[in-house]
């Protein structure tokens, strides 16, 4: 059990220090593009899930 204690405790180190230069924030990707990404194919998968349900 200390071994395990010991790698959590490494892991988390390694995790709090943020990795020298990178922010853990990418520029690359904008929140409304993805948002709306993420939008529109659950609105596609609901529109076929909808055109293939017709007994109802």
């Amino acid at each position: 059990m200390t071994a395990f204690h010991t790698a959590h405790a490494t892991l988390a180190t390694l995790a709090s220090e943020g990795g020298g230069e990178h922010s853990g924030k990418h520029d690359s990707l904008n929140p409304y593009l993805t948002g709306g990404g993420a939008l529109f194919f659950l609105l596609l998968l609901l529109w076929i899930t909808t055109r293939f349900n017709r007994d109802r």
